[in-house]
Formats: C-alpha cells, sequence, structure tokens
C-alpha cells in the first residue's frame, strides 16, 4: 500500500473508531461501501431487522456525530487525507468525479472501496463538498471554499443554459469568455460533473448532442468529417474513428461504408469518398452535376467553366466530366467550346 493510500485508509479507520456501537459502524460500512460493495437502506433494514427509514435516521445521525467531531479535530489521522484530497483537488480545478479523482490518488489500479473511502472522507469533513449522484449529476467531490453542493450545481446550470442558449458545442476558453471564473480549468472541472454535459475534441456540448457525445457509427463519421472539414474516402474515415477518443470504436470497414450509404447527411462525390449535405454537395451521377450546373448558371458554359464547378462538388478526374458532355441526348453544343442542356 503506497503512503497516500496508508493516509487514507488510517483516516477511514480512525473515523469509525469514533462510532462506539458495532450496529452503527456496521451501517455506516456497508452504506458507503468501505469494504465492499455499497448496499441500499432495504439491504441494511434487512440484514439488522429494522425498517430503512431506521436506517436512514442512524445513518443521518452518525454521520452529524462524526462532523462533529471532525469539527472539534477528535480524528487526528482526518487532517493528513484531508490535505491529500485538497492537493489534488487544486491541481484539477478545485472538484471532480470522485471515479477520478481516485485514479489521480491511488493509480489506474483504483478499488471500489477506495473510491468510497473518498466519498465518506468528504462526507465528514467541513473542508469538503460531495455532490451526491443522480440522473444529473456524477457523484463528485470539491474544496468547500469554493462552493457548497448547491452552488455547485447552480454553477453547472449556468453552464448547460449558455450551450443551450449557444445552441452548439464551445471551447472551454469561449466558455470562460462568457463566464465570471478565475481560471479556465474551474470551468472543466464543474462541468465534468454533470452528466447533462459531454466533451469531445476540447469542445463542450450538451450530452444529447452527437458532435460531442457520438452514440452510434453514423454520428461518429459526421463528427470525424465536420472534424476534417473536407471529403474523406471511407476507409480513412474508419481508421480516423479507430484512433478518434470516442468510446467503442473498434468498427469495421464494411459498417462504416454502409451506414454512409443509408445517411442522407453523406453525399458521395467520387470513387469510395463522402462529403457533408451541409457543405453544399448533392447526390446524383457526374452527369447529373453537370446538368444541374448548367441550369443554374441560365446561359451556356466553356468546358473550363464545367471542368472547374463540376470538380468544386465531385472528386473525379477531368476525362470523365468530358466524358460525360459528349451525351448529346443530355448536352448539346452552342458554339466551339460552350455547352448548355440539350433540353
Amino acid at each position: 500500500m503506497d503512503q497516500n493510500a496508508e493516509t487514507i485508509a488510517k483516516a477511514i479507520e480512525g473515523s469509525l473508531k469514533i462510532i462506539e456501537q458495532d450496529r452503527e459502524k456496521e451501517i455506516i460500512s456497508r452504506r458507503f461501501g468501505l469494504s465492499g460493495n455499497k448496499e441500499t437502506l432495504e439491504q441494511i433494514g434487512d440484514m439488522l431487522s429494522i425498517t430503512r427509514e431506521r436506517v436512514r435516521q442512524l445513518e443521518k445521525a452518525i454521520l452529524i456525530r462524526l462532523r462533529i467531531a471532525a469539527e472539534d479535530n477528535k480524528i487526528p489521522e482526518l487532517s493528513h487525507a484531508e490535505k491529500i484530497i485538497i492537493r489534488n483537488l487544486t491541481e484539477m480545478g478545485r472538484i471532480a468525479r470522485v471515479s477520478d479523482l481516485a485514479k489521480k490518488i491511488f493509480g489506474d489500479n483504483v478499488t471500489e472501496s477506495q473510491k468510497s473511502g473518498l466519498t465518506f472522507i468528504g462526507e465528514i469533513s467541513a473542508n469538503l463538498t460531495i455532490i451526491e449522484e443522480n440522473d444529473k449529476y456524477y457523484n463528485s467531490i470539491g474544496i468547500a471554499d469554493y462552493g457548497d453542493e448547491k452552488e455547485i450545481k447552480t454553477k453547472v446550470d449556468e453552464i448547460v443554459n449558455l450551450l443551450k442558449k449557444n445552441k452548439a458545442p464551445m471551447s472551454i476558453d469561449e466558455l470562460d469568455n462568457n463566464l465570471d471564473y478565475e481560471h479556465p480549468d474551474h470551468i472543466k472541472a464543474i462541468a465534468s460533473t454533470s452528466k447533462l454535459l459531454a466533451t469531445l475534441n476540447n469542445l463542450w456540448g450538451l450530452a444529447k448532442w452527437p458532435t460531442v457525445n457520438p452514440k452510434n457509427i453514423r454520428d461518429k463519421i459526421y463528427v470525424v468529417l465536420e472534424e476534417k472539414r473536407e471529403p474523406m474516402h471511407f476507409e480513412d474515415i474508419a481508421n480516423a474513428i479507430k484512433e478518434s477518443d470516442f468510446r467503442r470504436k473498434n468498427v469495421t470497414i464494411q459498417a462504416i461504408h454502409n451506414e454512409l450509404i443509408k445517411d442522407s447527411r453523406f453525399v458521395l462525390i467520387g470513387r469510395g469518398i463522402y462529403a457533408l449535405d451541409s457543405w453544399g454537395y448533392k447526390k446524383g451521377t457526374v452527369a447529373e452535376t453537370i446538368s444541374d450546373i448548367l441550369k443554374q448558371s441560365k446561359k451556356p458554359l466553356t468546358r473550363e467553366q464545367i471542368v472547374k464547378r463540376v470538380l468544386a462538388m465531385r472528386k473525379v478526374k477531368e476525362t470523365t466530366i468530358l466524358l460525360n458532355l459528349q451525351n448529346k441526348k443530355l448536352f448539346k453544343k452552342v458554339d466551339k467550346n460552350s455547352y448548355t442542356t440539350a433540353e
């Protein structure tokens, strides 16, 4: 056991010594999962043959006594653990998910009981703030001097509302320009506690937005193309997904190709090359593209003008364009070098 883990374990042990009754120690240990899995009020009630409400009352009373003991410096081991936690939180932006803080303190092989231990210390320490896990927030821990649970949630809501108003993802610097914080890292730390927010490629947005939280292959393809800002071959798209920060990024080239074909957002503009329709590309053959260009022009165009405009919309060879121009059913020569539609 390393020094940090040993210090925090001693703080937990010292805190439990304050609790005189074995039944009360059992309740706290099981509720927080200090020596195993966390248990519900019902599970503990069944084990002790008491109601869930009685378990809740006892838990609340025990925690109050522990907080008072901590404030009166009756748990000497606690201050050393607090220093470790606060030092790491300071480096992380003053607040962090308990899971992220645990990794920073204990390393990648952190255990569930170690995470639970941090939450327990956060609950009884006057110098720390705990955000309980629910549908909107991750279980998080922060430095109390920078806000209690209510204040932290208000700050999260402020970020959420700003992104809703913007209607598009924003970088931390952009958020910082619109919010009043000492440092952009504080915004990032607060945003990371919210389940309503997500981040990808240094952009923050609402978790329901596929641009920052792509949940299927189609959304991931869209994000890759939007980030590249230029047409890509489907094999290159597949490789980009594999090299990305996406979750579940092991996809086959065939799966990528299938989704590109089915989704109207993606336009085939060359052999295996796709672009986004929002960039102005439209589906169709080279001949159809030439026809659309001539109709929009409303006047004859030279070969050079046609080639230039088609190449701006399709990744094809110049000879392919010129061959299609020879289709007399679709196009006719106006003079030696100009064309219009045959209609």
